[in-house]
């Protein structure tokens, strides 16, 4: 929990470990907050005290994480970060910049009486809050991360720790101290594209790697990263009035569905025609799981289309070439959970700087720089 952090060493501010929390660290320190002393000090979050807190690790299919801490006066505060709009959907309140709160939520899951007037409006606080702050964010190719809180009396017991009725983004339930939430701000991370990042791309293309993206980050962020990279070509994957083309860029979850068939239990089967009438259009994947990953390599190495010759002339004609053989597969990742993909590719990346041991280990090739530019040099040797 500690891995992120940033030093200052003769002026210069050195960080290490998941950039999105580096960034937060070093918003809170311009605010005058010291997080080497806060993690050191507080109740149920420094070493010594933590299994008096209770933290909820970020997972892909929550989309957020969580650290409930003791508070001085007795009762716990939960204090919550995620993907905006994952945490929006669980925020019923917000704090408005004198401090006050002000209702968001639905009152017809027992809120206060005082929110039954306010219901409309709650609607269109939330409304605003995508169309006016996390849609511009998202659209200048910035990740944005809310970031939220509640107070509660006392811990869920471990047999009542998940709500009844919501869901995380995979089916799963979601924790009853994620829920319920009181919305504190939302925030736009940019992070930048290197500059050798485009040029590294063309060069993929003109020796036949087809680069395609696969991220966490939203749609529209992931979007407006890809046209930057040159992933996404405007003359070919957008219509005349900037509207990307259908089945050029999915969210994780409509893909999940295209490419399934699901049985009465609800478990999925993977549906090779499916992925094969989407796959050669598909180039940005968003709102991922590490689950998404495999199947787009196991669906990739599956795939016979290449054998259909009449499906590769009109694919031709829409400006999509397809490899005249079984699909090679090169796969990055940085996370444990990418590990079974790193696996099955035939060439796996990883991070060596962010990336985690068992995704290293998992791996043919450790990128020893993070650089996207370095697997050019890998390809050009081999």
């Amino acid at each position: 929990m500690d891995e992120s952090g940033f030093d200052v060493k003769d002026g210069v501010t050195c960080f290490h470990g998941n950039p999105t929390e580096c960034a937060l660290l070093k918003f809170a320190d311009e605010f005058g907050f010291d997080y080497k002393v806060i993690r050191a000090t507080v109740r149920g979050r420094s070493p010594h005290t933590r299994d008096d807190g209770c933290v909820k690790a970020f997972s892909s299919s929550r989309k957020m994480m969580s650290w409930t801490v003791p508070r001085p006066g007795g009762g716990f505060r939960v204090f919550a970060k995620g993907a905006s709009e994952i945490v929006l959907e669980r925020v019923t309140q917000a704090v408005h910049a004198d401090g006050a709160s002000i209702v968001l939520g639905d009152v017809e899951k027992g809120r206060p009486t005082e929110a039954v007037t306010k219901l409309e409006v709650d609607d269109s606080k939330r409304k605003r809050l995508m169309d006016e702050v996390i849609s511009p964010f998202a659209h200048q190719a910035m990740r944005t991360i809310a970031l939220a809180y509640k107070d509660v009396d006392e811990l869920p017991a471990p047999d009542a720790e998940f709500h009844p009725t919501m869901m995380n983004t995979d089916g799963s339930p979601a924790f009853l101290l994620e829920t319920d939430l009181v919305l504190v701000a939302v925030v736009g991370i940019e992070d930048p594209l290197r500059a050798e990042v485009p040029d590294a791309i063309e060069r993929c293309f003109q020796a036949g790697i087809d680069v395609r993206m696969v991220t966490g980050d939203n749609l529209a962020t992931a979007i407006a990263i890809a046209k930057g990279a040159g992933i996404l070509n405007i003359e070919l994957h957008f219509d005349k009035e900037g509207i990307i083309l259908p089945r050029c860029a999915m969210e994780g979850k409509v893909f999940r569905k295209t490419v399934h068939d699901y049985k009465s239990d609800g478990e999925p089967i993977f549906r090779q025609d499916k992925f094969d009438e989407i796959w050669p259009y598909l180039r940005v994947l968003a709102r991922s799981s590490p689950e998404d990953k495999l199947t787009l390599a196991t669906g990739l190495h599956q795939s016979m289309l290449f054998s259909n010759s009449e499906r590769v002339k009109e694919l031709q004609q829409q400006g999509i070439a397809i490899f005249p053989d079984r699909q090679v597969i090169a796969m990055t990742g940085d996370g444990t959970n990418d590990a079974p993909a790193l696996k099955y590719a035939d060439i796996g990346f990883a991070m060596g700087i962010s990336g985690t041991q068992i995704a290293k280990d998992a791996a043919n090739i450790i990128l020893l720089d993070d650089n996207f530019a370095s697997i050019v040099t890998a390809a050009k040797w081999g």
